[in-house]
């Protein structure tokens, strides 16, 4: 299990499609493609590993759902992903959510599988082996 991701797609057919194939490769998967409000709620009440939210369509939504979850406590550090739009959304996006990582359609599982695997963490030299 690669962890819960939480989707924010606005394309019901899209987020279905993406919710499969993260399905398939280990992920627990929530959808929203409707309501921005109900899927600033969900997160907040049952916080995801991750939260994707697309930008290609109502951009502004996203990036609204992104900067309230940034003020709330419990979301404040969840990792927030990007995923295409328009050059002008993503600058504004980045603007807003500096954290936030930015990636495509076609590299959100490689991007998501790298914020799943646990940090590399230097070998304290006291319980190195050689």
């Amino acid at each position: 299990m690669n962890g819960h991701a939480f989707l924010v797609y606005w394309d019901e057919v899209l987020a279905q499609q993406q919710a499969q194939e993260l399905t398939a490769a280990g992920w627990r998967v929530d959808v929203e493609s409707e309501d921005g409000g109900r899927a600033y709620q969900r997160i907040k009440a049952h916080p995801p590993d991750v939260v994707v939210i697309d930008l290609s369509l109502k951009p502004s939504h996203g990036r609204r759902i992104a900067a309230a979850l940034r003020e709330h406590k419990a979301t404040r550090d969840l990792p927030i992903v990007f995923v295409d739009g328009p050059a002008r959304a993503i600058e504004t996006a980045t603007a807003q959510v500096p954290d936030a990582v930015f990636t495509t359609c076609a590299r959100l599982h490689s991007t998501l599988a790298a914020l799943a695997s646990p940090p590399r963490r230097a070998q304290h030299p006291c319980t190195e082996q050689g």
